[in-house]
């Protein structure tokens, strides 16, 4: 396994690589940049000592001067410098403990000088490729997911606006309402929950189906347009190493950055308004924290974070938050999509509807209380701030 290795200096009489030696579990690896580069004209001897691996060197030398092939420590003995950086130009590191991601400080010595440096123990993992289809279609690479509940005259309105622009795109619908309503529309994968699973259950279950590189998130009521180009998302995650990028819903983008401040008894956590810096090579969109729920994000990654499924209402941040450190995201103000309207409905079954899904959309004292707690203990945190 190659990587870019930067090699110190001789300031002491030894040189070693600083950064970049890394090995796969039970393999073998040449270390790069070993060397010594005193004067002598007596015999001089090194010695190098791995913990997690075996030591050896390709040079074909004698038992006089290499002693310790195969084992933790490695010793080499002569007054000849020549042969001594050949043997150490050579040296070979096994390893032994089959981890998947581990550190091994090796050390290097000489008389009074010694140093240590990392050898990295990474099993890499499978690639997992999506086949983008013989014409790279957006139906091949993009999946549209939404969660419902109750509200099926919003999600019609939401599949009609969307097959108005993409009419052969598949869309996912997590369905956790008391009563389900079958959706039988071409295209349209529609799976029935227990009722009042949860927000993130159903988003669970919608991105599980997924099989294509790319899901887009939406939200039941919303109301696609010329503007909603899923086109535009695709090439932002495609030409940059984001693993998801939000647009804008009516003009809002809520997008928002997330500081952590770890401590020794807990840590803090910060969510502010904003973004960090510009995205390289797009000029409309920006670095951020979490975006809104309109989003394109790459399948995998945003499955290995998953969602909560203990956040039964109202929830969204929490996504971003288990996702940091491990999720890249941003956001583009020139992709957007409408909310249908919220104009109170007049017939009286649709008004008998809103007026049941209220009760459970609204975040009761029950559910923030269990949110911070969850926040607090999953999280370790001691303190938790938002602003904006």
């Amino acid at each position: 396994m190659t990587k870019d290795t930067i090699i110190a200096a001789p300031n002491t009489p030894l040189s070693y690589p600083i950064y970049g030696p890394e090995v796969m579990p039970w393999h073998t690896i040449v270390i790069p940049g070993l060397g010594f580069h005193g004067r002598s004209t007596e015999k001089v001897q090194v010695i190098l000592r791995a913990s997690l691996g075996t030591l050896n060197t390709l040079a074909d030398t004698s038992k006089e001067v290499v002693h310790g092939r195969g084992e933790k420590e490695l010793t080499i003995s002569t007054s000849n410098v020549k042969l001594l950086n050949h043997i150490l130009e050579h040296v070979t590191y096994t390893s032994t403990v089959f981890l998947v991601n581990a550190v091994d400080m090796v050390s290097f010595e000489t008389g009074s000088y010694l140093v240590k440096f990392p050898v990295t123990i990474r099993q890499l993992p499978l690639p997992k490729l999506f086949d983008p289809g013989p014409d790279n279609n957006i139906r091949d690479l993009v999946t549209i997911t939404t969660k419902t509940f109750l509200r099926y005259h919003k999600l019609r309105v939401l599949l009609k606006s969307i097959r108005q622009f993409y009419p052969d795109i598949k869309v996912i619908v997590a369905d956790d309402s008391e009563h389900p309503e079958k959706i039988e529309e071409a295209n349209v994968e529609h799976f029935i929950m227990p009722f009042g699973k949860g927000w993130f259950a159903g988003r669970n279950l919608a991105v599980s189906q997924v099989t294509t590189k790319y899901y887009l998130w939406v939200d039941d009521d919303y109301l696609f347009t010329k503007n909603t180009k899923i086109e535009k998302l695709v090439k932002v995650l495609e030409n940059t190493n984001l693993d998801m990028v939000g647009g804008h819903v009516a003009g809002n983008d809520f997008k928002f950055k997330i500081f952590f401040e770890e401590g020794k008894d807990g840590s803090c956590l910060h969510i502010r308004s904003g973004s960090y810096h510009p995205l390289e090579g797009f000029p409309n969109c920006v670095i951020t924290g979490g975006v809104i729920n309109f989003f394109l994000a790459r399948t995998e990654q945003s499955r290995r974070v998953g969602f909560d499924p203990k956040l039964q209402r109202v929830a969204h941040a929490e996504f971003f938050m288990d996702g940091l450190g491990n999720l890249l995201v941003g956001s583009c103000h020139d992709v957007g999509i409408d909310h249908q309207s919220k104009d109170p409905a007049t017939d009286s079954q649709l008004v008998a509807v809103e007026k049941h899904y209220s009760k459970f959309r609204t975040n009761t004292q029950e559910q923030i209380r269990l949110k911070l707690s969850l926040h607090y203990f999953k999280n370790r945190l001691k303190c938790y701030t938002r602003i904006g």
